[in-house]
């Protein structure tokens, strides 16, 4: 069963977090989300996959390769230019082998059956399959009207107040037979805005399907928390690998710990919690649940981590509050600060002492905050673009 991955898009809503990595590649419990889906994606039995690379690909390949470390085989195509969803996957239409395939998104961050789904699509007559799912607020996504007989009857991209006439929201995964890529232009073209209308208008049907279990994409801060967080609700038990060094202090489980890991004098890590190798946390530190630390950090004393998720060789100093934060590498954050819920902290930040950063500012990468300032809007880098809308 082939799959496509479409890992086209910029990540525009993620940043700062995607300035140095493609939005596929951001860090999902320490290592890139798109690794998390490939594995579901081997474990459903689909182990034949193309992926559609535009906006920093060549991060992507580094990071899967071959596909063979997950059990895969992967093949990559670059787009030279913006395609679209649709015509990103156009772009890689002579790797299908003209047989029916299942398209997803690289953010989508998923525990569904997906093979139920495929299935589905095979014993039904509609050239395209859409994945439904019932969510409380639909209106980032396409909406689609279905009938008792698992028909589309009717589908709206991104709908307004007033236009909100079904929750039932497509997953952006989808199953496609052959003969659609042939309705698809080979230019910039996209499949909710583009091509479901107009199959819909040549009296074609498209199915949907109903799925189960949960999935989110991370297209923007709010749903990456939300990833994380249910991602750390399915660990397991308790994994330490290698040397952990401990000094008096408290830990409950899960808890996922790298080599190398300090924890001081009357600290408390309470899980579902990950923190990766060479990480040193001080005393009298409290590390909340739902929290990930990446590798070759430094808590310093007294300092209160909660619900965040904090990536690589980044720096916080003592008595310092970090609550619903993202935190992207190399920044250092120095003594008596507040990281309000939402906030978003990109790479390389300098933050002085006794700074406040209000809910749900954002930092660009490489930004210098003045001891004592209180932070109350986006605070961007005229090296760096600030657009925060689109993909």
């Amino acid at each position: 069963m082939k799959t496509c991955i479409m890992c086209g898009g910029e990540g525009t809503r993620l940043r700062p977090l995607t300035f140095d990595r493609p939005k596929p590649t951001i860090p999902l419990l320490n290592k890139p989300s798109l690794v998390h889906l490939v594995e579901h994606l081997a474990m459903e039995g689909f182990n034949d996959i193309v992926l559609t690379l535009g906006y920093l690909g060549g991060e992507i390949e580094a990071a899967l390769g071959d596909g063979s470390m997950y059990g895969v085989h992967i093949e990559y195509v670059h787009e030279k230019e913006k395609m679209g969803t649709a015509g990103g996957v156009k772009n890689a239409e002579e790797l299908f082998e003209g047989e029916p395939f299942l398209v997803v998104g690289g953010d989508h961050v998923m525990n569904l059956r997906l093979r139920e789904f495929f299935r589905f699509h095979e014993k039904n007559d509609a050239p395209v399959t859409i994945g439904l799912i019932p969510i409380d607020d639909p209106r980032e996504y396409g909406i689609a009207d279905l009938d008792v007989n698992n028909r589309i009857t009717r589908f709206f991209e991104k709908p307004g107040p007033g236009e909100i006439f079904s929750n039932l929201a497509s997953t952006g995964i989808y199953v496609c037979d052959p003969e659609v890529l042939k309705w698809i232009p080979g230019e910039k073209y996209d499949f909710a805005k583009d091509l479901f209308p107009q199959i819909m208008k040549k009296g074609e049907n498209i199915n949907g399907f109903l799925v189960h279990g949960r999935w989110t994409d991370i297209g923007n801060p709010q749903a990456y928390r939300e990833a994380c967080r249910w991602m750390l609700e399915q660990m397991p038990g308790t994994k330490i690998s290698g040397r952990l060094n401990v000094k008096d202090a408290k830990v409950t489980g899960p808890i996922d710990l790298g080599h190398d890991v300090y924890l001081g004098s009357n600290s408390a890590v309470v899980g579902p919690i990950v923190i990766g190798e060479n990480t040193s946390i001080g005393d009298n530190v409290l590390i909340g649940p739902y929290t990930s630390i990446g590798s070759n950090c430094k808590i310093g004393n007294g300092s209160r981590i909660l619900s965040s998720y904090i990536f690589d060789n980044i720096e916080i100093g003592s008595n310092t509050m970090v609550s619903g934060a993202i935190i992207d590498n190399a920044t250092k954050i120095k003594d008596s600060c507040i990281l309000e819920t939402g906030t978003v902290i990109g790479p390389r930040v300098i933050i002085g002492d006794e700074v406040t950063v209000n809910s749900p500012v954002r930092i660009w990468p490489e930004v210098r905050v003045k001891s004592g300032t209180r932070v109350s809007e986006n605070l961007g880098n005229e090296d760096f673009d600030n657009e925060i809308k689109g993909s």
